[in-house]
């Protein structure tokens, strides 16, 4: 916090410079010409009241001129140069909201001077009134303006000023600074109800012209600047230089600890006891002579006008012509120094004086203090309480305006940012309950403002924090309200707009960008609190919003949860022609019979919605998951023939525990699909292959509808069909795999065609192996299949099985009856790729003689690699069995380590009897129990390991 208030001066002049700059314009415009034209800123905060008429105070006297005054209450004071003291007494009346002030004149009262009166100061808890005249500080009585009778007075001050922060416990006294007629020296003095008392002298570098006190600190305008001085502690601060010959110093504490000062270039400056500015400056005229502060305005008087600017935003606020003005004044409706322990003081101050000291207690004394507090209070929207102005020969008060009048002028000029700041800082003026009601209208009427102007960023966060009724803003937009809403706007109204149409004045593209704007709102406002109670409101308009703009989000609204309105929201999507989307509305509310009614007409061409192109492959999948059984057997003829692959899915697709129970049995399923065969196979094949039913007949079914396709294909094509390929290739896999098909019915369909392969598998099911390769290979002549009959049909078969197949195919292939020599090279490559299945020794005395060595050579070798290998094996499991049996045997030897006596004194563990014949059982504890009694475990269930001798 370092730093002087020049430093600070010319930071915040560098910050503001636009704003500064604007301001000396209109400072120039205002003190340039004689006639100031109204500024196109400017906002009415006080109105100029006449309070005491010149006829009032001086009658026919042309030579009286105010010189002073002071306001405390109702009380007004008004010191002449002609020496006398004039009291007051005002009415405030208010009549079809103006504000009035009637003076009454209580009494005038001449000091016996020959000069003006300078100064007054009212000090209302001692019920004193000090007035300056001939550098002499005088009490007098506040109501009848006699002077004191000990004739206590204070010589010698040229200016004097009361501390409105002082730091003396006593609340029957008040403390005066002075500057004294010496040169160079501020003087301070305690004034009591009948005498006073100096307390400190201090010197000052140069000579005071100016001063203002706050507990401990002096602000003083020196000939050449301003400092602040600790009068306590000696020390001081310099703030910035200005020259008292160029222009007359403003000295005036506005609060605690911080002071306003007329700084150089025509700017109000704010300083701190510390040295620095807390705040910006505020821009008024160069020849300024007076500054009062009714917060949060300060106010300035110079020749001509009387200007008001903010404290908040620095900004010049009003403008009133007001010559020949001399004095500017602010007042506190309760004394400064009336605090409450003052008012303690003040009043058992008027008990004493009326004899009415009748308090039983000190709660009692509290309570008529507090109300004594309260009735010298009067309430007003600022703390600044009256401001006064005057000129010679007259007196007048600016009346502030009601601080939300004020508000709503600055938002009907759209001034919005100056209305906030304005309403914010009456945050500390207005009961709190008040506030928030009047605080949050602010905020949605200021949003509807940036929203007229476009500036929807700002109008969204005002209305969010304005927690408005969304209704208001969905209201602005024909036709979005359901029309069972019983919603009417705000009175009085937020805003000026009848609809978006005299909003936008027409400009369509003003009017799309407000509804995108509403579709955002509305979207993030619909699962907040703002929007409870209004639900159905807002998702029905967000539904027309995205309707009529054809946005996705649309399908995303209505298939989650919303509130949409039935009626309004499927009359809006039918204008609109959103089909697809009134069937998932009609589907959100338990009307699945409507929705694929609409959706069936779309996919025939009745009505037109491009919304999906996948719209029937979306209708079988919501036929999949639908739960009416009805409903599904009544689409279910129209979706097959739509397309019998995708169609099916219906049926196969179906939540398992759905297709064992109700109609959706596989026999209901099967029987409906018989009409269509392509359904049929693909339902048999979900259910054989991947929900493996182990039933005869669908295995039959299906085996019997790929035979039936593989001769109607064989009949009709010559070339390689892609189709007959692959139906064939699933007809050999389900005869292989399934075991449960009925053999002898698929191979009496087979007999006489052409399909080998085929009839070789249905008799390797029956365990006619000689029957399957004799097709193979002298019919189909197809050695490599043979082949693979012989490892499929082994499959979790032991060795010996495999190895007859083996053998079987190649006697087949040695038949004594055949000398082909195609089959003689299909015995020699069996054997050599398939070594291992054969069992070598039976091989070579099947083959010729004349095959030599060479030929048959990969086959021994594979042999004798087999043999050995099968011996080596053997042999190390043959160890092993050793190897485990010499361990078995060690634990017995072990367990025959030690002797076991046994003799007619031994007792059976389990039944307590002597043994009678040397047989017995002992177990690895130890125990010895009879055979027969170990034989039973129940008698002894924890005796579980034995050794029997």
């Amino acid at each position: 916090m370092e730093g002087t208030v020049c430093e600070a001066c010319c930071l915040v002049r560098s910050a503001w410079g636009k704003r500064a700059a604007v301001r000396r314009a209109w400072g120039r415009g205002l003190h340039g010409t004689a006639d100031h034209p109204e500024d196109t800123m400017s906002l009415k905060a006080f109105e100029l009241v006449p309070a005491v008429e010149r006829e009032m105070l001086m009658g026919d006297k042309a030579r009286i001129n105010v010189e002073c005054i002071e306001c405390c209450g109702k009380n007004l004071y008004i010191g002449t140069n002609d020496c006398f003291v004039y009291h007051f007494l005002l009415e405030e009346k208010i009549s079809a909201g103006k504000v009035t002030f009637a003076a009454t004149k209580q009494l005038h009262k001449y000091l016996g001077f020959k000069k003006a009166v300078s100064e007054l100061k009212a000090a209302s808890a001692l019920n004193r009134l000090l007035v300056l005249c001939d550098n002499t500080i005088t009490l007098v009585n506040m109501m009848n303006l006699e002077p004191i009778p000990t004739g206590a007075r204070i010589k010698g001050a040229v200016t004097f000023t009361v501390n409105e922060n002082p730091m003396s416990g006593d609340p029957f006294c008040v403390e005066v600074c002075i500057i004294s007629v010496k040169r160079r020296t501020i003087q301070m003095f305690m004034v009591y109800e009948d005498r006073v008392q100096i307390v400190k002298e201090v010197s000052t570098p140069e000579q005071p012209c100016a001063v203002a006190v706050d507990g401990h600190y002096l602000c003083l305008a020196l000939t050449t600047q301003y400092i602040i001085l600790n009068y306590n502690t000696g020390i001081s601060q310099d703030l910035f230089p200005y020259c008292s010959d160029e222009k007359r110093p403003i000295v005036k504490r506005i609060g605690r600890q911080e002071f306003l000062l007329a700084g150089p270039g025509g700017l109000g400056m704010f300083a701190t006891v510390d040295g620095i500015s807390q705040r910006a400056p505020v821009h008024w005229s160069e020849n300024v002579i007076g500054a009062a502060l009714c917060f949060p305005y300060v106010v300035a008087l110079d020749d001509e006008f009387i200007t008001v600017h903010s404290m908040l935003d620095q900004l010049l606020k009003q403008t009133l012509s007001f010559k020949e003005g001399h004095i500017l004044q602010d007042f506190e409706d309760i004394h400064p120094t009336l605090t409450l322990p003052k008012v303690f003081a003040v009043v058992t101050f008027h008990t004493r004086c009326l004899g009415l000291i009748v308090f039983p207690c000190l709660d009692d004394l509290f309570l008529v203090a507090k109300s004594f507090q309260k009735a010298h209070a009067t309430p007003s929207l600022f703390p600044g309480g009256k401001v006064i102005v005057a000129t010679n020969k007259g007196v007048y008060i600016l009346v502030p305006l009601p601080l939300e009048k004020q508000i709503q002028d600055l938002l009907s000029s759209h001034r919005v940012e100056e209305a906030l700041i304005l309403a914010k800082a009456a945050r500390r003026n207005i009961p709190k309950e008040k506030f928030q009601v009047m605080y949050k209208r602010i905020l949605q009427q200021a949003g509807f403002i940036y929203f007229a102007q476009l500036q929807f960023l700002e109008a969204k966060e005002l209305f969010r924090s304005g927690q408005l009724d969304v209704r208001e803003l969905i209201s602005l937009y024909p036709f979005l309200l359901p029309t069972s809403s019983s919603f009417t706007r705000s009175h009085p109204p937020l805003h000026e707009y009848a609809d978006l149409n005299q909003l936008t004045q027409g400009d369509q593209e003003k009017m799309t960008k407000c509804k995108r704007f509403l579709m955002s709102y509305l979207n993030e406002v619909r699962s907040t609190e703002v929007a409870n109670g209004y639900k159905e409101d807002i998702d029905t308009a967000l539904l027309k919003l995205y309707a009529e703009a054809n946005h996705e989000s649309l399908l995303d609204l209505l298939v989650s949860e919303n509130f949409c309105l039935l009626t309004d929201s499927a009359t809006w999507l039918e204008k609109h022609t959103k089909y697809f989307a009134l069937g998932l509305l009609h589907h959100y509310n338990g009307q699945d019979a409507a929705a694929l009614q609409l959706w069936v007409k779309i996919v025939n061409g009745d009505i037109q919605d491009s919304t999906r192109s996948d719209l029937y492959e979306y209708i079988v999948d919501f036929l999949t998951f639908c739960s009416d059984q009805e409903l599904v057997w009544k689409y279910a003829e129209w979706v097959l023939q739509k397309s019998e692959e995708v169609g099916v899915q219906i049926f196969t697709k179906r939540p398992l525990e759905e297709q064992g129970k109700n109609s959706f049995n596989p026999d209901n399923v099967i029987n409906c699909l018989n009409k269509y065969p392509k359904s049929l196979v693909k339902y048999l094949e979900y259910l054989v292959l991947d929900r493996k039913i182990k039933k005869e007949k669908y295995h039959t079914h299906l085996a019997v509808l790929y035979l039936e396709t593989v001769l109607k294909l064989k009949s009709v094509t010559t070339d390689n069909c892609v189709e007959l390929t692959e139906t064939q290739t699933k007809l050999r896999s389900l005869l292989q795999k399934s075991d449960f098909y009925r053999i002898h019915f698929i191979l009496d369909k087979i007999k006489g065609t052409d399909l080998h392969m085929e009839r070789a598998i249905l008799y390797g099911k029956l365990e006619e192996h000689d029957k399957a390769l004799h097709i193979l290979v002298h019919e189909s002549k197809d050695f490599s299949a043979a082949e693979d009959y012989c490892i499929w049909s082994s499959e979790s078969k032991d060795l010996p099985y495999r190895q007859r197949l083996f053998h079987m195919l190649l006697s087949v292939y040695l038949n004594p009856g055949s000398s082909d020599c195609e089959l003689v090279m299909a015995a020699v490559d069996l054997l050599n790729n398939h070594a291992a299945e054969f069992d070598a020794a039976r091989v070579l005395q099947l083959v010729p003689d004349s095959w030599s060595v060479q030929l048959l050579s990969p086959f021994l070798t594979g042999a004798m690699r087999e043999s050995i290998h099968t011996t080596r094996m053997t042999q190390i499991t043959l160890g092993l069995a050793k190897a485990e049996n010499l361990i078995y045997k060690h634990d017995k030897v072990k367990l025959k380590g030690s002797p076991i006596i046994l003799s007619d004194k031994k007792l059976c563990q389990v039944c307590q009897s002597p043994f009678c014949e040397p047989a017995f059982v002992r177990y690895p504890n130890g125990g010895m129990v009879h055979t027969h009694c170990a034989a039973n475990r129940l008698m002894n269930p924890n005796m579980t390991h034995h050794s029997q001798t």
